[in-house]
């Protein structure tokens, strides 16, 4: 940290954050290698060496199994760093120190610091006939630096994408997560499961410590991790249902209780500040980390575990950010999201009538997504976020929502403020009582839909959301 005088040139986060947005995405096919990372990582000494590692990849799942991490590491007094993706709302809401996001004047200090060196990278990868480097691999390198500066003791870091040629993969795990693989990102990772497990898969490590959660297609997908696993010489595995296994869950009062059964120990009746059963085996895949990075032999303590994970805190993950009527939030943007999503919700709630708005990536599987979430609707209110280049027109998702639901079913609102609006009018006039119950609004499809909700609903109508991705603060 620039300790004479942070951010001495007054520079504001907005004017950093287009910097670093403005460059190739992570997913440009010719940013496939990792040597724009390790030629940083050179430059800057290796500050990755400085740290424990807990590795997390999977189709879903990872920033709730971070948190968790991060909580249970954070109750024993270490210091740690937590790196994940996307934001919802700021830019620095990616990367954290010991529980706080990196301040704006921090994040823009820290982006002063490697700006040096991200040049340097830059003009080597072009002389050598490649990219410079993406706004992803900007971040990552950002992230490591300041983790190694504060410094922590365990780093969180959760991948961006797929995991063999993620930026995050220039880290050697201590522990490596794979949740739950899934089709997802198909253009980039694969068009089976087959293959997005082999670019999941790559995130293990030698004398790792590999943590497997649920698998939805095992029977493909195990047969990849294990000879990954074996191939590389990692150290241990611990498979959800084998090593360890959620013995037994019930709902509760903003989340649930459940009893956990890891290689160290058993944890009876911990409570977990999240709904679902997916977010129940998030946590077990977390304990099972944070018993190998914690100088801890043999179980953790179960007080200090019950009050890390009875805290924490996922914005955009199944959130209820109001109440008369309940207005949901969920960034999930596939299948198995849905699913998960759908199944908590039935679970945890009991609405009679619960309007969905829905705006979505145009390279995500809509149809099928709509599908899932389709017996739990009364409504879909189709929209738009503000991620234009990405974004699925309301005109189109309108189109496919009604061939899933039915014309009477589908309303179209062209912005999400009047999405909104219309789905809580849809629900305030079939509430007699006036209280809310049993009627809410459910806003989901992406995590960019999630995040301008969460502007819109806690600080009401921002002008930032019209503008271009690229150039949002």
């Amino acid at each position: 940290m620039s300790l004479e005088e942070p951010n001495k040139g007054g520079e504001s986060l907005q004017d950093v954050q287009r910097l670093i947005m403005q460059r190739p995405p992570e997913h440009n096919t010719t940013n496939l290698n990792l040597d724009r990372m390790n030629m940083i990582l050179d430059l800057l000494g290796h500050p990755e060496r400085s740290f424990r590692i807990v590795h997390i990849t999977g189709t879903n799942g990872k920033g709730s199994t971070a948190r968790m991490v991060e909580a249970l590491v954070r109750a024993y007094g270490l210091s740690t760093g937590l790196y994940t993706s996307p934001h919802l709302q700021k830019i620095n809401e990616r990367i954290c120190v010991n529980g706080q996001q990196l301040s704006d004047n921090r994040f823009i200090d820290v982006y002063n610091q490697v700006k040096d060196f991200i040049d340097i990278v830059d003009r080597e990868s072009v002389r050598r006939g490649g990219p410079k480097m993406s706004f992803f691999e900007v971040l990552t390198a950002m992230a490591i630096w300041s983790f190694a500066d504060a410094p922590v003791d365990v780093a969180i870091v959760e991948v961006g994408m797929g995991g063999l040629w993620d930026a995050t993969n220039v880290l050697d795990g201590d522990v490596s997560i794979i949740g739950p693989v899934d089709m997802d990102h198909m253009q980039w990772l694969g068009n089976t499961v087959e293959e997005i497990a082999t670019e999941k898969a790559g995130i293990i490590k030698k004398d790792a410590t590999v943590v497997v959660g649920p698998q939805p297609h095992a029977e493909k997908v195990m047969p990849i991790i294990e000879a990954a696993f074996a191939r590389n010489k990692a150290h241990d595995l611990i498979r959800d249902g084998v090593e360890m296994s959620v013995e037994s869950r019930i709902p509760a009062v903003g989340g649930q209780v459940a009893t956990l059964v890891t290689p160290n120990g058993r944890y009876e009746q911990v409570p977990i500040a999240k709904f679902g059963r997916h977010q129940a085996h998030n946590a077990l895949e977390a304990l099972a980390a944070a018993e190998v990075v914690l100088p801890v032999n043999g179980a953790l303590d179960g007080d200090l575990v019950a009050e890390a994970l009875g805290s924490v805190k996922i914005p955009g993950r199944i959130e209820q950010i109001r109440n008369s009527p309940t207005i949901i939030l969920d960034g999930g943007h596939n299948v198995n999201a849905a699913q998960a999503l759908r199944e908590a919700i039935e679970e945890s709630y009991h609405f009679e009538q619960l309007v969905g708005v829905v705006a979505m990536m145009k390279d995500k599987q809509v149809e099928e997504f709509l599908g899932v979430l389709e017996p739990l609707l009364s409504q879909i209110v189709v929209t738009e976020n503000s991620w234009r280049d990405r974004v699925m027109s309301a005109e189109d998702l309108e189109k496919i929502a009604v061939g899933v639901f039915g014309r009477d079913r589908v309303i179209r609102e062209d912005s999400l403020t009047d999405a909104i609006q219309t789905a809580v009018d849809l629900v305030d006039s079939e509430d007699e009582l006036g209280v809310g119950y049993g009627r809410g609004v459910l806003i989901c499809g992406s995590f960019v839909t999630a995040g301008d909700a969460r502007i819109l609903l806690k600080e009401h109508d921002n002008p930032d959301l019209k503008k271009p991705k690229s150039e949002r603060a």
